[in-house]
């Protein structure tokens, strides 16, 4: 059985394969037409991404929507493309990005980085490498490429508190253990109160004030202000 569509193009036999190309990688389907949307997820784009269909000149290229159907049986071969993408690289290794901002539990899904493993951003010159928190979002707009990059978490870093240094083994500290490292212990008596403060901590709060119950993440060389009061 041959196919021949309204448009005219060349009779097909049914179920020949037919070849597109999307963002530089080759596809073969059995399917006259493909949506915009079935393209994207076709080559792991994601959906609120605009996606072109190259037409040549002096005609513009068409961007295809999530819905629209696209027409893969004329005669030359269909090329679509994605306008704006940007590239960084994850230890190395070079990645593909469809939108301005990428999130740190992104770039370890992407790089498979383990979860006891942190992500820096290497910072040329003499600058100090930046960590990237899971929750933390990157701008991948700027100049030049991102480099990210991963290694094993320190098993200890040393806190701050009340001018005295301490080592520290946990990810998070507490309230009422900093109140311990201050004191030696933490009364529970109603009649006592503690005040704790923090600075030199992880963007986007480096600095703030702690309350009963609450945890923190520690950073090598954080700083912490504890202050005890009697409320009789």
């Amino acid at each position: 059985m041959n196919l021949i569509s309204s448009e005219g193009e060349v009779p097909l036999q049914k179920n020949t394969p037919l070849k597109f190309v999307v963002e530089g990688r080759e596809y073969e389907t059995s399917d006259q037409y493909k949506t915009g949307e079935e393209l994207k997820q076709l080559a792991g784009i994601p959906l609120d991404t605009e996606l072109f269909l190259s037409i040549s000149e002096p005609y513009q290229d068409e961007l295809i929507e999530n819905e629209k159907k696209v027409n893969l049986a004329r005669p030359e071969t269909e090329y679509f493309f994605v306008k704006k993408k940007l590239q960084f690289f994850i230890n190395h290794k070079p990645f593909t990005w469809y939108k301005q901002y990428i999130r740190g539990i992104q770039i370890r899904d992407l790089g498979n980085i383990p979860a006891e493993d942190n992500i820096f951003l290497d910072i040329k010159e003499d600058w100090q490498d930046d960590q990237i928190l899971d929750d933390e979002v990157v701008d991948l707009a700027r100049p030049g490429k991102e480099n990210f990059f991963s290694k094993p978490r320190p098993t200890e870093v040393t806190i701050i508190v009340n001018a005295l240094t301490h080592i520290w083994k946990e990810v998070n500290i507490s309230f009422e253990q900093l109140v311990v490292l201050a004191f030696g212990s933490h009364d529970n008596n109603p009649d006592k109160g503690y005040t704790v403060t923090y600075s030199r901590g992880w963007e986007p709060k480096v600095e703030g004030t702690m309350v009963k119950g609450s945890i923190v993440r520690v950073k090598n060389k954080m700083v912490f202000d504890v202050t005890a009061t009697d409320k009789s």
